[in-house]
């Protein structure tokens, strides 16, 4: 069993009427995550207790409770009246093989790839969503806006949405290739702000405009819409940085 899991900023009594409670069950969902994995339990194999999984992650059983129930509600783990939680599908890691981004030609080719999974998870969170999800969604969307008036690039709360909205497709496969692209997804956003900073507050507020729309398609649960929206968001994320930049690279 790993010992390196972090534990959570805040108060490890938190409980699920506590306001910070919903903020602390994702990180110990990461965190039992995190578990699975540096454990290689695999698929049939028993978590530890409530009690002990509480322990590893400095929170409470309730908090803990309330990752156990995503994690299932993800298909990640299956509960057993009587005798706990077991492993049905471990968190996907494969592609942590991904090349890291090194030239802006994979920034490009980067922006490629999130046009082909982004918009279907987009779609996938509007027909899948649970209250639990919508409200990580939009205090995902609502730190990122405090950000860009404080007048942040808000590269980390812009990918935390992202997140959000992949958690809420329920498939561990949306959410395991998010997790993994997050560096490659994070330094193109660096690189697209650094690219405009002349522009930089009117663009931000440009994405988040973006961003308030795709989250109320996936509210609606309208994902035609949704999907064509993040579809859209994408797209003028990437041309956003090369009209910064002054061309798209061709890659052919």
């Amino acid at each position: 069993m790993s010992s390196k899991i972090g534990r959570p900023e805040a108060n490890p009594s938190a409980t699920l009427a506590d306001g910070s409670a919903p903020r602390l069950a994702s990180t110990v969902y990461d965190q039992l995550r995190e578990i699975i994995t540096d454990s290689n339990l695999v698929v049939n194999r028993r978590l530890p207790s409530e009690a002990r999984l509480a322990e590893l992650c400095g929170a409470s059983r309730p908090v803990v409770r309330q990752a156990l129930a995503q994690l299932r509600n993800d298909g990640m783990i299956v509960s057993r009246k009587g005798s706990g939680s077991y492993v049905t599908q471990p968190p996907v890691t494969g592609v942590s093989t991904l090349a890291p981004v090194s030239s802006i030609a994979d920034v490009q080719r980067c922006f490629e790839f999130r046009i082909g999974i982004e918009p279907a998870a987009a779609a996938l969170a509007a027909r899948q969503w649970t209250p639990a999800d919508i409200d990580r969604i939009d205090t995902a969307l609502a730190t990122l806006e405090m950000s860009i008036l404080a007048g942040k690039l808000g590269t980390t709360e812009d990918a935390d949405l992202h997140d959000a909205i992949a958690r809420a497709t329920h498939n561990p496969y949306h959410i395991g290739v998010q997790a993994q692209m997050r560096p490659h997804v994070s330094t193109g956003m660096n690189i697209t702000r650094a690219l405009t900073l002349e522009h930089s507050l009117m663009w931000l507020q440009l994405v988040q405009d973006e961003h308030v729309a795709v989250v109320r398609a996936i509210r609606n649960r309208d994902d035609h819409s949704a999907f064509k929206l993040m579809d859209a968001h994408i797209r003028a994320a990437q041309n956003r940085m090369f009209k910064g930049m002054g061309n798209v690279p061709d890659l052919r």
